[in-house]
């Protein structure tokens, strides 16, 4: 494919936007090295119209990754720094009186856009947190009573810092349940980290995702085509009671005071889905189950705080039940 065909120009075709959106891994390798997983997990969530909760030590390119993604799809991004002293109407928009006119006009937020960067969404207050409830649900914002609409494709990519919490507002539990993966970024290993050095000494600007080779593989129509495909890919009655047995378990683990709800099923049941597709299928095997378990119920449970202090994680509790929840053949 042309990298620099304009969107006019795509048939919507499922089978091309299968291969447009498997191109995106090595556009994006273009500006950010490594980080497959979070890349797949960030086209699953646009698949499956979700959001996506990435949780990683400051530095380890976040912002570049959601930028590059927006940059590779030619999507209109936003990013907005969360901090304590930000207010509701910062991210949604608000009424401008105008003096002209002498009439109150809508001034669009940030939320206005395609891929909105949330940054650092645990250092804001709850009441500002909650006013992205509404636009990632309802896919809406409502102000003066009036609705209105958001842009299509839209996605959430909020993130979190996991090792400082001082000065922070821990997301709510029911608030968590709302983002359908939550990838965590980890630090590169030697030779990725020596490969970031090197193209930085060499020039490369991470402002400048132009200069750096990034351009658009796919576009809103090929999205548009994959999403119908993947409402098409097959489910038997044995994957369905699979994913429903896995969830179950998770309410009844004595290391969890939270299992995971029957929205957590569906979501995972839509990655697994969306994965199946992604790979080649038109149907979907236990080995999808398996592979969106962690991102998708990772953030779903709540551990029990002795768990905790004995070294138990979520990921550690959902792998086991993995391991013990029978395969169907």
């Amino acid at each position: 494919m042309d990298p620099t065909t304009d969107n006019a120009g795509y048939t919507g075709d499922p089978g091309r936007a299968r291969a447009s959106l498997e191109a995106l891994r090595a556009e994006i390798s273009k500006a950010v090295v490594g980080q497959d997983p979070a890349v797949t997990g960030l086209v699953v969530a646009l698949l499956c119209r979700g959001h996506v909760l990435l949780e990683g030590v400051p530095g380890v390119a976040k912002t570049l990754l959601v930028r590059a993604l927006a940059s590779a799809l030619e999507l209109d991004t936003k990013r907005v720094q969360f901090t304590p002293d930000l207010m509701p109407s910062d991210i949604t928009g608000s009424l401008v009186y105008d003096a002209r006119t002498a009439e109150f006009s809508f001034q669009p937020g940030p939320v206005f856009t395609n891929l909105l960067l949330a940054d650092e969404i645990n250092r804001t207050p709850p009441k500002t947190q909650s006013s992205l409830l509404e636009a990632m649900e309802e896919r809406q914002v409502t102000v003066d009573g009036t609705p209105r609409p958001l842009p299509d494709p839209f996605l959430v990519a909020a993130t979190q810092n996991p090792v400082e919490y001082e000065g922070t507002y821990p997301l709510p539990e029911a608030q968590l349940d709302r983002f359908l993966l939550k990838l965590t970024i980890p630090l590169p290993s030697r030779q990725e980290e020596i490969d970031v050095l090197t193209r930085h000494a060499e020039g490369f600007n991470p402002r400048d995702l132009r200069a750096a080779g990034v351009r658009p593989v796919a576009g809103p129509a090929d999205l548009e085509a994959a999403r119908a495909a993947v409402a098409k890919t097959a489910i038997s009655p044995e994957i369905t009671a699979y994913v429903v047995d896995i969830c179950r378990a998770t309410r009844e683990s004595p290391s969890l005071t939270l299992g995971v709800s029957p929205r957590g099923a569906t979501a995972l049941l839509a990655t697994a889905r969306a994965w199946a597709w992604l790979t080649g299928r038109d149907y979907v095997i236990p080995d999808d189950v398996k592979a969106l378990a962690l991102p998708t119920l990772r953030h779903r449970v709540q551990l029990r705080p002795e768990a905790e202090m004995e070294g138990v994680t979520a990921d550690s509790v959902i792998n086991a039940i993995l391991a013990h929840v029978p395969v169907p053949r």
